[in-house]
């Protein structure tokens, strides 16, 4: 019966181990983690796929501009039926006459000169091109910044569950040594409730918590396009140690040249410039050639025309224009010229205050964690004084408690700098374009 039952548990263990393994696979493959929520989240995104079929469309655009270059060919085809004859008999020379007639040919126009609106028409659907890609470039830096915000809320989150976990597991040693005190008759009733007053915000604190990471986790899971649930869990390397920005960075990046937002200014105001001499180009005579090819005949006579070839030329000079609208429409040209250079300037002096203000946010964060961990350092010493103080009978249980109070919330303190500083670089990396863009699928 021994050897059954030995043989038994053994089996038993065996599958508790297999069952413990699965479970640890099953919660590894439940991590989320950084670098992959950022391809799933460009992968994913709307904006990002709008932004490559803008782009797209105008590099259709460019291609049709660029079809301007070459001849415009037509060709026409006309068909008449009489009830009566369309021309009547004529003796001797058309007996029968003609109830039918038609008409095919074929023309092809180019323009020599048409005041420069073929060229100025390409190199707008080139800028706009490039504007397109800048504007999906911008949209990418904008996900990944976003993805990084929301997982470090929600690291910032669960690590403050973890904080609140430490917190009870040292409560309930407070709880149980209390009623053992009190079963031994050494504290009075008061001390226990105390104690229990204390547990009951911590576990209302931990309920908030909960709920906050279940909406956090909803919010980056949704925007990374993944499925929710629960049992998801953002990941970190852990002991990270963060040396401060001037060893990292040195200086701010001030060199806005290559700021995507800046570049996309300065292409309005491109754009601008092109519509200025756009507008001038109606004022221009436009040149143009063409060649036409047609035949005329009936369908039951021979009529005898063979096909007439014929060479034209078209010269079209906009007189009017030069007082008319077209001479008001140069002046409304250039002062969007002027409204684009505007733009630009304060743009430029908006990105360069951006940045300055996400470099100082920056180094007050790296400050923020080294005396958040200050803060916890005192506050731990601080509550182990406290507990030998108490133990000994020295001090109350209310200054216990608040100590223990005071290294939970420095505790959380250091967690917010920590996460703090982590959204904080990702903002300034963004501002001054150097965020890393990971490689996707459809890029």
């Amino acid at each position: 019966m021994d050897v059954i039952n030995h043989s038994l548990y053994k089996k038993v263990s065996v599958l508790l181990v297999l069952l413990l393994s699965l479970t640890t696979i099953n919660a590894q493959d439940k991590k989320l983690e950084l670098e992959d929520l950022k391809k799933s989240a460009l992968e994913y995104s709307n904006h990002i796929k709008n932004g490559n079929l803008r782009a797209e469309k105008a590099e259709v655009a460019r291609q049709e501009a660029y079809s301007k270059y070459f001849p415009e060919v037509e060709a026409t085809g006309l068909a008449l039926y009489g009830f009566n004859d369309l021309i009547p008999p004529i003796p001797q020379t058309l007996p029968n006459g003609i109830d039918n007639i038609y008409s095919i040919g074929a023309t092809a126009t180019q323009a020599i000169y048409a005041g420069g609106k073929i060229r100025l028409a390409n190199q707008l659907a080139q800028v706009q091109l490039e504007s397109r890609k800048l504007g999906t470039e911008e949209t990418m830096d904008s996900v990944v910044l976003a993805t990084e915000t929301k997982f470090w809320q929600l690291i910032n989150i669960q690590e403050q569950q973890k904080v609140v976990r430490a917190s009870k597991t040292y409560l309930n040693n407070l709880l149980k040594q209390q009623e053992d005190l009190l079963d031994a008759g050494l504290i009075s009733k008061n001390q226990l409730l105390q104690v229990k007053v204390e547990k009951s915000g911590l576990l209302l604190r931990e309920n908030e918590l909960s709920n906050q990471r279940k909406i956090a986790l909803l919010d980056l899971v949704l925007y990374a396009g993944i499925s929710y649930d629960t049992t998801l869990v953002a990941s970190k390397k852990s002991n990270i140690e963060i040396a401060s920005p001037h060893l990292t960075y040195k200086n701010p990046e001030l060199d806005i040249k290559n700021n995507t937002m800046y570049r996309l200014l300065e292409k309005q105001v491109e754009v601008a410039h092109l519509q200025v001499e756009n507008e001038k180009a109606n004022l221009l005579p436009q040149i143009g050639v063409g060649l036409n090819a047609s035949k005329f005949d009936s369908f039951n006579n021979d009529l005898g025309i063979d096909i007439q070839p014929i060479a034209f030329g078209t010269i079209t000079i906009p007189i009017s224009a030069w007082w008319g609208g077209e001479k008001k429409q140069i002046r409304q040209s250039k002062i969007e010229v002027e409204i684009a250079e505007n733009k630009l300037k304060d743009g430029k002096d908006q990105l360069t205050v951006g940045i300055m203000k996400s470099w100082y946010d920056l180094l007050n964060a790296y400050k923020q964690i080294q005396y958040s961990k200050d803060k916890l350092l005192y506050a731990t010493e601080n509550l182990e004084t406290q507990r030998d103080y108490y133990d000994s009978g020295l001090t109350n249980l209310t200054d216990l408690l608040d100590a223990q109070q005071s290294k939970e919330e420095a505790e959380a303190s250091v967690v917010n700098a920590f996460a703090n500083y982590e959204q904080k670089e990702a903002v300034y990396l963004y501002r001054t374009h150097q965020l890393e863009i990971p490689t996707i699928k459809n890029n």
